[in-house]
């Protein structure tokens, strides 16, 4: 075995502990259907991507949820992004996403090695979302764990961010 490879055990791959990871986009509208159905829709707020380690803890839940409730990356009323979602009165959609984990160093085919695996990764986002509820103080709707799914959104601005659990030190 290489001596730099560690196992999901370890929380490492290659060396590298690897963080759970957020795609935000601030939208005006968003939808996620799964078997051609519409699952949950929401009108301006936030669409969340998210991307779950087997290194991901409670800690990582929390901080990055209320990371992203209080991102100011809405527009007051002199057009500076000043507003967070709270602010504003807007939703959240979180959908799975475990692709954002995916590991292109090798070949063209990526590797998904780095995502958690359901038994893991469910409770975690389950979690998040719930944390997410509590601090927004409104339900947070979903997409549907595993399930093959049709994402629509209008992005607004076009804001979109990308936050990853490593940078909360």
């Amino acid at each position: 075995m290489n001596k730099n490879f560690s196992t999901h055990k370890d929380n490492a791959i290659f060396g590298k502990i690897l963080p759970m990871k957020a795609v935000i986009q601030r939208v005006s509208s968003a939808s996620v259907a799964v078997e051609g159905a519409v699952k949950s829709a929401i009108g301006a707020g936030l669409l969340i991507l998210l991307g779950i380690e087997n290194a991901d803890g409670t800690e990582d839940i929390e901080w990055l949820a209320a990371k992203i409730i209080n991102l100011r990356i809405f527009n007051d009323e002199n057009g500076l992004m000043n507003l967070s979602v709270q602010d504003i009165n807007g939703q959240l959609l979180v959908v799975s996403q475990f692709t954002l984990h995916a590991s292109t160093k090798k070949g063209n085919r990526p590797s998904f090695i780095a995502a958690a695996r359901p038994e893991t990764a469910i409770p975690l986002y389950e979690q998040f979302v719930q944390t997410a509820q509590n601090l927004l103080d409104k339900p947070v709707l979903t997409g549907e764990f595993g399930a093959y799914m049709q994402v629509e959104l209008c992005n607004d601005g076009p804001v979109t961010i990308v936050i990853d659990t490593k940078n909360k030190v």
